[in-house]
């Protein structure tokens, strides 16, 4: 019996929660930037499980180090050390610049660790707790995390955990108003994934970062999306030359392999004390070297590089399409990590591409994102581009009849 598209959606619907507004679609195999759904239809990614996959699908780097490590060792717990937990840890703290690292199973864990280390350093300080985060910010799911984020998402989950507010993302007043003596943390997304793909501006986070100086706040950046090369930098915090006290990461982190990860400089580290945090499955050594593996395939391949590259190349092009296409409202972000912002719904757009063999997504209603692989080949950027500007010119074409 061929297991299709539609028997397997069929079969989703019957038993998973139905959280997920799911296309009829399944996939049942991945190879670099290419996927293939299970009636065999050839696709390119230019999602890659939403800013997950930077090394594409089934790099095999990453493949090489799972399997070897699966054979030896997968999980041992925290009371005990693994070779390729501290090796990850020693890579990201050289990476960063940061002290401290404790890694996690996803972003959202990392945030909730975040919050709680910050809150924790703010008690020894004997400062009040309050978080302040930017509206149209994503920090995840969870009870704490959807309390940073949108309001659409704390919908229905009320009471909603106490301790946070939000003030206007890019606006240094707003932000100079908001702190108090309460204040624990600012936490903000150096460049906002879910809101629309909108970077910070950099004297922003130059005032900011001087704001929570002054008033012994700390400045947490969340890299889920835009950090492990994603920006053309291995950490967006290098485009703007802000060092925060700490930092989240996840997604690209493990290439596939759901790893993620909190860091802190040395004096929120020193505010820490045993039994303060803990997490059964994060940095085990499955995906410890599943990490690791990532990283070192990142650099040695040149893809931070090889994603300012591609991303200017893709900017450069979609801008260039404005002044013939009033579809095309702008276009931002920062190498592989774009926004293409229509003047109208993007979900229709998303859907053709699809029906075409592409993979994005919409975003903030009228943005489409596009987070492909870092190493993505040259021609497959060509091939999307191309479709895209035809599909947007058979639009527009097709209106003014």
């Amino acid at each position: 019996m061929h297991i299709s598209n539609e028997y397997l959606y069929e079969e989703d619907k019957k038993n998973y929660l139905p959280t997920f507004k799911r296309f009829p679609l399944a996939f049942i195999k991945g190879k670099g930037s290419r996927l293939w759904d299970a009636d065999g239809k050839e696709y390119i990614d230019m999602l890659a499980g939403i800013a997950v996959n930077n090394l594409g699908h089934c790099h095999p780097k990453v493949v090489g180090a799972v399997q070897d490590q699966a054979a030896v060792l997968m999980h041992i717990s925290n009371f005990f050390v693994s070779p390729p937990q501290v090796a990850v840890s020693k890579l990201l703290v050289d990476l960063t610049g940061l002290k401290h690292v404790f890694l996690t199973n996803s972003g959202a864990e990392s945030v909730e660790g975040a919050i709680k280390i910050a809150r924790k350093y703010a008690s020894t300080h004997n400062k009040g707790g309050e978080i302040i985060s930017m509206k149209n910010s994503f920090h995840g799911r969870t009870l704490a995390t959807i309390a940073t984020g949108q309001k659409k998402y704390q919908q229905g989950f009320a009471p909603i955990p106490e301790g946070f507010s939000q003030v206007a993302f890019n606006d240094i007043d707003a932000l100079q108003a908001a702190i108090n003596e309460n204040t624990a943390a600012v936490i903000l997304e150096p460049i906002q994934g879910e809101g629309g793909i909108i970077p910070a501006e950099k004297k922003y986070l130059q005032q900011g970062r001087g704001l929570c100086d002054r008033n012994n706040v700390l400045l947490i950046f969340d890299e889920i999306q835009c950090g492990v090369g994603r920006t053309g930098k291995i950490f967006a915090k290098e485009h703007f030359g802000i060092q925060p006290d700490i930092m989240t990461l996840a997604k690209g982190l493990g290439g596939g392999v759901p790893i993620g990860a909190f860091l802190c400089n040395e004096k929120v580290g020193n505010a820490i004390d045993f039994g303060d945090h803990g997490t059964t499955f994060g940095g085990n050594p499955l995906a410890s070297a599943a990490a690791l593996a990532t990283l070192k395939a990142i650099h040695e391949e040149g893809l931070v590089e090889r994603a300012l590259q591609k991303g200017n190349w893709i900017i450069k092009t979609i801008e260039s399409w404005k002044t013939k296409h009033p579809m095309i409202r702008g276009v931002r972000g920062m190498g592989l990590m774009i926004g293409i912002v229509l003047d109208r719904p993007a979900a229709p757009l998303v859907k053709a591409l699809l029906d075409d063999g592409i993979i994005v997504n919409g975003t903030a209603e009228s943005v489409i994102r596009l987070v492909p692989p870092l190493n993505i080949p040259d021609e497959d950027v060509d091939t999307v581009l191309g479709k895209l500007e035809r599909l947007i010119e058979s639009i527009e074409q097709n209106e003014k009849k």
